[in-house]
């Protein structure tokens, strides 16, 4: 019986199995079915977005076809087939995300397209992501709210855009969040408190935004902070003590905001911290001594503060500090023993404080140290240091002290030294002939007891751009005679010495020269004719001589003299037909025998001929015309009582408020009333671009001249003074004449409006330009090339053609404007900086993301290199019709080796270049190739290898050399520059 059970079992058995194998199969090919589905409406989702894009993205976008986006570019799948990643990084994709149907892609959690061409408003309802960066595109509105629902993100990068609007507070609901990255936008407001929910983030970086009010003190919460980046906003009040809490923390920098009150005594708790930076702040009271504790630190910067007491006694007690600055402030006392043995140091600045003590053993063995700037304090003693152990000190500046003795032969040692300041000190005795051995640029000797000769060949200092050896007791006319060996020399002073004896004609030969200062001297005779051949000479100060003679001629093609004064010597004649003398004030050519001439209180030429010829005549000539004169005299006292009677009511009419400060072009009739009531006291209807550093307003004056004023960010507890360090380069960049660059025309301070007055240019910015489809179309290769011919220009003048030279510091697309003909005018000094050989060229971070030299990122020195790569970016830019970002980096990359690279290497020239436009022709396509070579030199790596912007602006006024290849046929490796190819 069991037998047949078992036998009957088995037909039943099978058929059992065969009806679960089929109940399986039917269920796989279900699923398999579900996963195509959801595959081909992914696929409808990304091909969707992708016809939303501009016709070029589509085009690079070629692989996206069919029904599996899997093996799509920038997209990557789960096991099951599900979009997990869309990455696009530096895609030129151009286009919104408006398209981008997220609820269609349940599983993704990685959306990566940052340095794209990407605008509109970040999308409300983005998915659950773990990933979002959006970085270096175009991206405004504000950052919605819902981006709290996130709650898996772990980076949140939006930087570089033009986001703007306050932090939303759901921002304290990411609780996986690691990073935070939303600097360079226009984001304003309070930091929320919220932030301080992040308890895992490790990076938190705001700077570059418009933020105000409080640092939060619920940021001492976040205990995985390794790094906190907050500056350059316009944050107000106190540091929090909280901050001492982040024992993580790495990085700590509050700079350029509007900080008061004290440095917290926590801070000393941060045993980690490598870069701390407290500087351009309003922060008062003593270094607190639990700051000593920080044997960490790498980089301090504490200056432009109202730091008082003494400085950190053990800053270098760790020996690992490179950079310490702390000018600008009250600093008393000595200079901290600690620095003596801190051989790690290679940047020190402690100039304009008040220290004190003998300098003589301050200092001891420094291999690494290149700058060093003690100027304007109370220092003492003698600079009798080891001055062979300074072996790489390339500047060093300690003028306004009271340091003694002779200059010492050892500093002939110190064999890399390019710049010595020395000046307005209590040093004696002659200058050492060791100093021939260095190859200095800069040597400044002023206001001192100096006398004798130059005891060496100045052919040595064949490399000299500026001397100064004004205020000594040097006599020795051979001197003089020598610089014609200095053939770079820019700036020559000096005055008040000694000199005796004729102007000699060899200093006509420099010429370089673009500012001489003979004055107060003994000098006599004539003026060598030979000086007329200083085409750059910008400043000539010739007073308080005995000179005599006419004003030679030559004078009349010195086009670019700028500044004269020739007063109190002996001249007569006419005075040159230039610019120069015809503005003078008269205190720059009074106490003349008998000058004439179309010019402040001269006589003109023939009336003076006509006068000599009156004095020949007879006594009744002579009567008639006394009392003549006498009538006419009596007149003028009386037209000059209704004058100044009327000035004093106009005066009073016009004379802006007490605490209004006031510089406008000479020549110029602005008024600050015109100012106000052109712009409404600057309403917003009027307002044309924002920024950083303020709003820009057109102004139509009342005699129809159209104006943009620049009004500063003001805030109640912003005070004048932060203004003071601006206004002291108004002069200077008030004295710019240049088609390149935009017109300033004055500069106003007040308690309530701070602005500057620019000329208007029609077209505003190049960025706002190249955005613009159908502007973008009508700026075709030949005005393109104008353009960047123009700009370099205005830097070449601004570099080498200005006394001092400038560096603008934030060249960018934002700061060039375009007027009706696409010709290019170089705007926004706000970060500029006179590269004054007295000062140290080192300062906070300046610029544009995007735009900025690499090694602004660890030395912050400003020279002209830094705008030679800011230029070569904006190139690209133009070229490109939009901002090349990582490009970039592959192209410093292949410039700084010998051997081809994956950017340059199969990559098509005409490929990169803007596609609106069709590619260049013939001659343009030579230019537009030279030009890009030219690029590609300015962004090298190394500063040192970049061409000048001389040589930039020679090399673009040449016929453009015939290219080795079909401009079509041209990969970016034929004209990649490697290093030493130019420059």
């Amino acid at each position: 019986m069991a037998s047949q059970i078992v036998l009957l079992s088995i037909p039943s058995l099978f058929f059992s199995l065969l009806a679960y194998a089929s109940f399986f199969t039917s269920f796989a090919y279900s699923a398999a079915g579900a996963e195509v589905a959801n595959g081909r409406k992914e696929a409808e989702a990304l091909l969707e977005w992708k016809v939303s894009l501009d016709n070029r993205s589509q085009s690079l976008l070629s692989s996206w076809a069919g029904d599996s986006p899997c093996n799509w570019v920038g997209i990557s799948c789960d096991k099951s087939g599900s979009v997990t990643t869309i990455s696009l990084p530096h895609s030129s994709l151009r286009g919104t995300l408006n398209s981008l149907r997220f609820p269609s892609f349940p599983n993704l959690i990685n959306l990566i397209l940052h340095n794209n061409s990407l605008y509109g408003s970040i999308p409300s309802h983005i998915g659950n992501l773990i990933r979002l960066d959006l970085s270096s595109n175009k991206i405004s509105g504000n950052i919605p709210p819902e981006v709290g629902k996130l709650v898996s993100l772990y980076l949140l990068d939006l930087s570089n855009n033009n986001l703007s609007g306050g932090l939303p507070t759901s921002i304290g609901n990411l609780s996986n969040l690691s990073f935070l990255y939303l600097y360079g936008n226009e984001l304003s407001g309070f930091i929320p408190r919220e932030v301080g929910m992040l308890e895992h983030l490790s990076a938190l970086q705001l700077l570059y935004n418009n933020f105000e009010g409080p640092i939060p003190a619920s940021i001492g919460n976040m205990k995985s902070l390794t790094s906190l980046l907050l500056s350059f906003n316009y944050l107000t009040g106190a540091i929090p003590a909280s901050l001492g809490n982040l024992g993580k923390l790495t990085i700590l920098d509050l700079s350029s905001n509007n900080l008061t009150g004290i440095i917290p005594a926590s801070l000393g708790n941060l045993k980690s911290l490598s870069t701390l930076d407290l500087s351009d702040n309003s922060l008062f009271g003593t270094f607190p001594p639990e700051m000593n504790n920080l044997t960490h630190l790498y980089l301090l910067q504490i200056h432009s503060n109202r730091l008082s007491g003494n400085l950190p006694r053990d800053v270098c007690l760790g020996g690992l500090l490179s950079y310490f600055s702390a000018f600008e402030n009250y600093f008393t006392g000595p200079i901290p023993k600690s620095l003596k043995n801190c051989s790690s140091l290679v940047r020190l600045r402690l100039e304009r404080n008040q220290l004190s003590g003998n300098i003589s053993e301050a200092f001891g063995k420094h291999p690494n140290l290149y700058y060093m700037d003690l100027s304007d304090n109370v220092l003492h003693g003698e600079l009798a240091w080891k001055w062979d152990q300074f072996n790489n000190l390339t500047t060093f500046k300690i003028s306004g002290n009271k340091i003694s003795g002779e200059i010492p032969a050892a500093l002939g040692k110190a064999s890399h030294l390019q710049a010595l300041d020395l000046s307005s000190n209590q040093l004696v005795g002659r200058i050492p002939k060791e100093l021939g051995n260095l190859k200095l640029i800069k040597l400044e000797l002023n206001d001192n007891k100096l006398s004798g000769d130059i005891p060496f060949d100045v052919a040595s200092l064949s490399d000299l751009e500026r001397l100064g050896l004004a205020a000594n007791n040097f006599s020795a006319t051979a001197i003089l005679k020598q610089l014609d060996k200095c053939s770079k020399l820019i700036f020559l002073n000096m005055s008040k010495n000694r000199f005796a004896g004729s102007i000699p004609a060899e200093i006509g030969s420099l010429q370089p020269l673009e500012s001489l200062d003979l004055s107060w001297n003994s000098l006599m005779g004539g003026i060598a004719p030979e000086l007329g051949h200083l085409q750059r000479l910008e400043f000539l100060n010739l007073s308080h001589n005995m000179l005599s003679g006419l004003i030679p001629t030559s004078f009349s093609r010195l086009k670019g003299l700028t500044k004269v004064d020739v007063s109190y010597n002996k001249f007569e004649g006419p005075i040159p037909d230039i610019k120069a003398f015809r503005e003078a004030p008269f205190e720059a050519i009074r106490n003349n025998t008998n000058l004439c001439g179309n010019a402040t209180g001269l006589e003109a030429c023939s009336a003076l001929m006509k006068n000599k010829t009156v004095h020949k005549k007879g006594p009744e000539v002579v009567f008639l015309t006394v009392f003549s004169l006498l009538g006419i005299l009596l007149g003028l006292i009386l037209g000059f009582l209704i004058f100044f009677q009327s000035r004093r009511k106009k005066r009073l009419v016009e004379t802006p408020q007490r605490d209004v400060s006031v510089r406008w072009c000479p020549g110029g009739d602005l008024r600050y009333e015109d100012i106000i009531e052109a712009t409404e006291e600057f309403d917003s209807k009027y307002c044309i671009g924002t920024g950083g550093y303020g709003v820009v307003y057109k102004a139509v004056l009342p005699s129809e001249q159209v104006l943009a004023v620049k009004k500063f960010h003001q805030t109640p507890e912003v005070e004048m003074s932060s203004l003071k360090a601006f206004r002291s380069e108004i002069d200077v960049l008030m004295g710019i004449r240049h088609r390149n660059i935009v017109k300033l025309y004055g500069f106003c301070s007040h308690a309530k409006h701070s602005f500057l007055v620019y000329e208007f240019v029609e077209r505003g910015s190049l960025r706002k330009v190249l955005n613009d489809e159908e502007q973008a179309v009508k700026m075709d290769w030949d005005k393109r090339m104008n353009l960047i011919k123009g700009v370099a220009n205005a830097l070449s003048y601004m570099h080498h053609d200005c006394s001092p030279p400038i560096i603008h510091r934030d060249i960018s697309s934002n700061n060039v404007l375009l007027d009706s003909e696409y010709e290019a005018h170089v705007s926004d000094f706000g970060t500029a900086r006179l590269l004054m050989p007295d000062s140290s060229n080192w300062t906070s971070f300046a610029g544009t993301f995007g735009y900025t030299a690499p090694e602004l990122a660890y030395t912050m020195k400003v020279d002209e290199n830094c705008d030679v790569f800011s230029f070569g970016v904006l190139t690209l830019e133009v070229m490109m019709g939009k901002h090349p970002g990582d490009f970039i980096s592959s192209l410093m990359l292949s410039a700084s080796t010998s051997s081809s690279s994956p950017t340059g290497h199969n990559t098509i020239m005409k490929d990169v270049l803007d596609q609106r436009l069709p590619p260049p022709e013939n001659e343009l396509a030579d230019g537009v190739a030279h030009v890009a070579k030219l690029a590609f030199a300015c962004l090298q790596t190394d500063p040192h290898y970049r061409p000048t912007m001389r040589h930039v602006s020679t090399e673009l006024t040449t016929r453009w050399p015939p290219l080795p290849k079909l401009f079509s046929a041209m990969e970016l490796e034929d004209i990649l520059v490697h290093r030493n190819a130019i420059g």
